[in-house]
């Protein structure tokens, strides 16, 4: 008897064929999502790799195209959206935005290389053999990028990332890999017979890109602005964050919210001194820094600030649990002190296991004492800035009831095809660690024993996250200069300096990213908000879990999942 092909089926068929598909093309992300049948390739991103690339990609979205989506489960039907969209970022990123041609730091293999270092989900000696196939092919793909760097104008500012990033990628065939090999002696003839020019390979193209920036200085070729424009941007944002709302409309929502939070961090400093809220908008940013230094001078140091943490979370899900706010499982988890080679950029990142990988692995919750190249004067003001309080606040983003609890959620979650787990929303990841931070403060979470304290620093994070999206959008749209964004981080937004011209850097570095956090918080909290109206009799649990039960789509498709 044939066998009936119902259109799931078909569909389920398909969608697994082109994640196949996809891994030999992207051997790189298909490691970070816990799949190892590729971790010895490196991705071609030669001029033939990509227009190959480039053909199936469009050959699979036209497969797409002929599915009826209609005769699809809503599950198929919301799994078929993503991969549409999927598709379709990944071809603009290729065919449009074209950053491989002007964006050299695109080419560093150093972070699929890390990966089979930084994750115990084989033996030693199994990772390192990948290693050194992917070691193999680094002299070719970094000798490809130059041919195809070759005779098109850079972006400086992405040359001067792209010169540090491949020296941090020679220094990490050092130390890091030694100690490595140490566990695993028996690799070392095969990383042996390729690091040697592996390095080379290394120094050779950065000397070449430290050529290409001397000659732009010197004015013998162009550079090109890092900005993509406006209408680059407005699709990237549509397609990266997988948002309904349009580029304008998210600037115009952002901005009004600006003037909305500064209004309440104003009022929270006004309580939490005891005072009448002052009349002025001089007086007011002056009494919310005031409040905000004085807050910063509880501050950790590198002895203590691991302890902190893992004190803050136990208290965290103790919280959460007495208030039942969510519901909290118990999958096992580490509190680490943070490489030395991520170190200075946040205090603490939540790295969980690849959503398909099969083996048991930890989620990390990493923590960073400071680097230890910091002057004493440099280690003050990080720890000012992310003082006691504001750990707090973090640890609440980062792991309860944030990243940590939303993406044990998420891997409890299956699906017919492993689309959602594959391609999940980065907006609604980050949009609930954000709306998670909002919850605890407003059922009064009492972090170091002042719950006031822990709201001034959520308001404050709620503004970097608002100025960010500005940020982002005026940069890159409306030719913002770096007077104009450093006012408004100081001013506005009360961070200093430091801080502010790394963000600014981030800015021209990247495009569409800086509105993750504020995109996925609004598209979350207007989608609690309108649960919550549908269903009044139910519980904040409920409620919680209900929205957390789709796996990590974008919000637009957890709607209809909702039947919103």
């Amino acid at each position: 008897m044939a066998e009936t092909v119902t259109p799931d089926i078909a569909f389920e068929r398909l969608a697994a064929a082109i994640l196949d598909e996809m891994w030999q093309h992207q051997p790189d992300a298909a490691t970070a999502l816990g799949l190892h049948e590729h971790d010895a390739r490196l991705p071609d991103r030669s001029a033939a790799g990509l227009a190959a690339e480039s053909a199936w990609l469009a050959a699979r979205a036209a497969d797409l195209a002929e599915v009826d989506t209609t005769a699809l489960s809503v599950q198929n039907r919301v799994d078929a959206a993503i991969l549409v969209t999927e598709l379709a970022a990944q071809r603009f990123r290729l065919d449009e935005l074209r950053e491989h041609e002007w964006n050299p730091a695109e080419a560093n293999p150093g972070g699929a290389l890390y990966m089979l270092l930084a994750r115990d989900y084989a033996p030693a000696a199994t990772r390192l053999a990948a290693f050194a196939g992917r070691l193999a092919a680094v002299p070719a793909a970094l000798a490809a990028n130059r041919e195809l760097l070759t005779g098109k104008p850079l972006s400086r500012i992405h040359v001067e990332l792209a010169v540090g990033q491949f020296e941090g990628t020679a220094d990490l065939l050092g130390a890091e890999l030694d100690a490595a090999l140490e566990a695993a002696p028996e690799a070392r003839t095969a990383i042996d017979a390729v690091r040697p020019a592996a390095l080379a390979a290394l120094q050779t193209h950065s000397a070449w890109l430290k050529e290409r920036l001397a000659a732009g200085d010197a004015g013998d070729e162009q550079f090109r602005d890092p900005r993509i424009g406006a209408e680059l941007f407005a699709r990237k944002l549509s397609l990266n964050l997988n948002t309904e709302a349009d580029a304008a409309a998210i600037l115009a929502r952002a901005e009004a919210d600006l003037e909305r939070v500064t209004g309440e961090i104003a009022q929270a400093a006004a309580d939490y001194e005891g005072v009448e809220l002052p009349a002025s908008t001089v007086e007011r940013s002056a009494l919310v820094r005031r409040v905000l230094n004085r807050l910063a001078d509880a501050a950790p140091d590198n002895d203590s600030i691991l302890e902190y943490a893992r004190t803050a979370l136990r208290q965290q899900f103790a919280f959460v649990r007495e208030r039942d706010l969510v519901t909290v499982h118990d999958d096992p988890y580490e509190v680490v002190a943070m490489p030395e080679i991520n170190r200075g950029v946040a205090v603490a990142y939540c790295d969980p296991p690849g959503p398909l990988e099969p083996a048991a692995v930890q989620t990390i919750l990493a923590i960073s004492p400071t680097p230890e190249g910091w002057t004493q004067e440099r280690v003050d003001s990080f720890f000012r800035e992310y003082n006691l309080h504001m750990l707090h606040n973090l640890m609440v983003h980062e792991a309860m009831p944030g990243h940590l609890l939303q993406l044990q959620h998420s891997q409890r979650f299956t699906s017919p095809t492993v689309v959602r787990a594959a391609m999940w929303s980065g907006s609604f990841v980050e949009g609930w660690a954000v709306y998670a931070e909002e919850l605890m403060t407003r059922h009064g979470y009492p972090g170091d024993g002042d719950p006031a304290a822990v709201r001034m620093q959520q308001l404050k994070m709620q503004l970097r996250m608002i100025i960010n999206t500005v940020l982002d959008g005026r940069v890159h749209s409306h030719g913002m200069t770096e007077d104009e964004a450093m006012a408004l981080m100081m001013e506005r937004g009360f961070q200093e300096e430091g801080e502010a011209a790394g963000k600014w850097r981030r800015a021209l570095l990247s495009s569409a990213q800086l509105s993750t956090y504020y995109v996925g918080y609004v598209e979350v909290s207007d989608l609690i908000r309108d649960l919550r109206a549908a269903h009044p009799d139910w519980s904040e649990r409920q409620l919680h879990d209900a929205v957390l039960g789709h796996g990590s789509p974008a919000v637009r498709y957890l709607r209809e999942l909702l039947e919103l």
